[in-house]
């Protein structure tokens, strides 16, 4: 397909129309063929821009892209969740197989656990498709590209990209490299946990409420970091109300042992320590002794149309340096978006 077509196409999906179905299959075989040649773990140079959960957010995305940069002055790596939940996962997804299509150098598409058959049943993609294509193909085509999707990504051989977390299963990044991933998401073992697992303030490994995957502690993404050589672990997955979360850092930890040890029993007014939230239009640089050492990026700002969260990108330097740049939803106008909000069940 030639360029001006690819660029036509990118100006249909940016606004929210549908392509040809014979445009999709065609896209979805030409990124197919990138994909395959494409490794578990891509290996990336920065500067490079990390995006976590879309989920549907067409506008929102498009307003990511309008801070972050256009691709490919700016280099991006989505760590997954492009799907399911919002109204336009479907000129989402295309939107980003398209700018892979034209730009494959410059944006990484990471898998995360909704690029799945199971999932997308459930939660709103495969419905989606059947409602604006009127058959289940273009949801198939779709779901052979999500198993040619890599698992993650290292950048610098410093920072490792995956979508949830770590797996007992795992030790080495060598680990990842020998992972069949050409399947459907399996409801154990070592893939599905790196697509699954959660950060959380524990000791060692504990069972995750999701029903897949692990929550691992600070001991867990220390010793692991320290094993590969790396300086942390970035990854999506979870909902933050204020677009990202450093994990593990010192701060944390003597601001939630500061916190903990506060007298609730008087009448003082204890200060939480998340008082601090970012607003649209913020930039925080992270000083090298805040750094953790997993930190989640959160990317669909007001998640479902209702939870009221700010979103975030990551901007990595050199040296690993980190800014997290801040942005709100996209206005209702330019998103067209109905009044009435849905309710959605799961926020997990």
């Amino acid at each position: 397909m030639p360029n001006a077509d690819l660029d036509w196409q990118l100006q249909e999906l940016e606004n929210g129309r549908v392509i040809p179905e014979a445009n999709v299959i065609e896209l979805c075989q030409r990124v197919r063929d990138i994909l395959i040649e494409e490794s578990n773990l891509q290996h990336i140079s920065s500067p490079v821009t990390i995006c976590g959960d879309i989920h549907g957010q067409l506008h929102d995305m498009l307003e990511l892209f309008r801070i972050g940069g256009s691709c490919p002055e700016t280099k991006y790596v989505f760590l997954g969740d492009f799907v399911d939940r919002g109204f336009y996962s479907v000129e989402t997804f295309l939107l980003l197989l398209t700018l892979k299509w034209k730009h494959p150098d410059s944006i990484t598409l990471i898998r995360g656990n909704h690029e799945s058959r199971q999932i997308t049943q459930v939660y709103g993609f495969y419905d989606e498709c059947v409602r604006k294509y009127g058959s289940a193909n273009v949801w198939r085509y779709c779901c052979e590209v999500f198993d040619y999707l890599s698992l993650g990504a290292v950048i610098d051989d410093k920072v490792l990209c995956v979508h949830g977390g770590l797996s007992p299963s795992i030790t080495s990044l060598d680990q990842i490299r020998l992972i069949d991933r050409k399947q459907e998401v399996p409801h154990e073992g070592a893939m599905c946990d790196l697509l699954w697992s959660d950060p959380e303030e524990i000791s060692g490994w504990g069972l995750s409420p999701r029903g897949a995957g692990f929550l691992f502690g600070s001991d867990v993404a220390e010793a692991f970091n320290h094993g590969n050589k790396l300086s942390f672990v970035a990854r999506a997955h979870q909902l933050v109300m204020e677009g990202y979360k450093i994990h593990f850092s010192e701060k944390e930890k003597e601001t939630t042992r500061k916190f903990n040890e506060q007298d609730f029993s008087s009448d003082s007014d204890p200060q939480s320590p998340y008082d601090d939230t970012p607003a649209p239009g913020d930039t925080i640089s992270i000083a090298p002794k805040d750094m953790g050492s997993v930190v989640t990026v959160w990317s669909a700002p007001n998640y479902c149309y209702r939870c009221g969260n700010v979103a975030s990108i990551l901007q990595l330097g050199e040296n690993q340096s980190q800014t997290y740049k801040i942005f709100g939803a996209a206005s209702q106008e330019r998103s067209g978006i109905p009044t009435k909000q849905p309710i959605a069940d799961y926020f997990l």
